[in-house]
């Protein structure tokens, strides 16, 4: 799941993003509306978790701007009004969920989540294939029964291969799906990630890279390399 945090409140954004992040959220971040439409110009989220009184440009005109462009990304609007008449009005023209500041982080993650299956087909929480399973609901990682002290960033790309169902991921779909934008190194990040997780897997291999094309999850423990 991708999302992006757009808050002007510098402090409360990073530590959102920084909490998304330790769960196996990819999370970027725009200070303001202009910049949260220019990154979703550049790039497809599943969730946007939006602060409605920003600076600038509203956070309702970038509500506007997702229902205009027919995205399929939901809108999670941060408010500080907690009034009956803002709770009976709702959370602004496009937004799918608000939530009242001050807020618990464990909220807003349940409602993240939430938004996030409603933008992506249903999945069954747990994903298994050639003895390799994650528990997306838990963040558990097994390979044979066994756990795996997976990163964030390894159980993202496992969960990706997973989902694919043996087809082929490109390395830039394994970017746009798992890392942050902020993250400098990202061209060599797949192929040292991709190490770091078959390591943990251990042998058999089931990681099959695919010259030209991309990685898979093979059938059967054994792939290629």
């Amino acid at each position: 799941m991708r999302v992006l945090v757009v808050e002007d409140e510098e402090f409360l954004a990073e530590t959102i993003a920084a909490g998304l992040r330790r769960d196996a959220i990819a999370a970027d971040i725009a200070h303001d509306g202009r910049a949260a439409l220019a990154k979703m110009r550049l790039g497809a989220y599943d969730v946007l978790v939006l602060d409605r009184e920003l600076t600038g440009l509203h956070g309702d005109d970038v509500c506007r701007h997702v229902v205009e462009q027919g995205l399929l990304t939901r809108v999670l609007m941060l408010t500080a009004s907690g009034t009956v008449h803002d709770r009976v009005a709702g959370p602004g023209p496009g937004a799918d969920d608000y939530l009242t500041k001050p807020f618990a982080y464990e909220e807003l993650l349940a409602r993240v989540l939430a938004l996030g299956r409603r933008t992506r087909p249903a999945l069954p929480q747990v994903i298994e294939r050639a003895g390799v399973a994650v528990d997306t609901a838990r963040r558990l990682a097994l390979r044979d029964g066994r756990p795996l002290p997976l990163s964030h960033t390894e159980f993202g790309v496992l969960e990706v291969l997973l989902r694919a169902q043996g087809a082929v991921v490109s390395g830039d779909d394994l970017i746009e799906e798992v890392w942050e934008e902020h993250i400098s190194y990202r061209a060599n990040a797949v192929r040292v990630t991709l190490g770091t997780l078959r390591a943990k897997l251990g042998d058999p291999p089931v990681i099959e890279t695919v010259p030209g094309a991309g990685y898979r999850l093979c059938d059967r423990p054994g792939g290629g390399r």
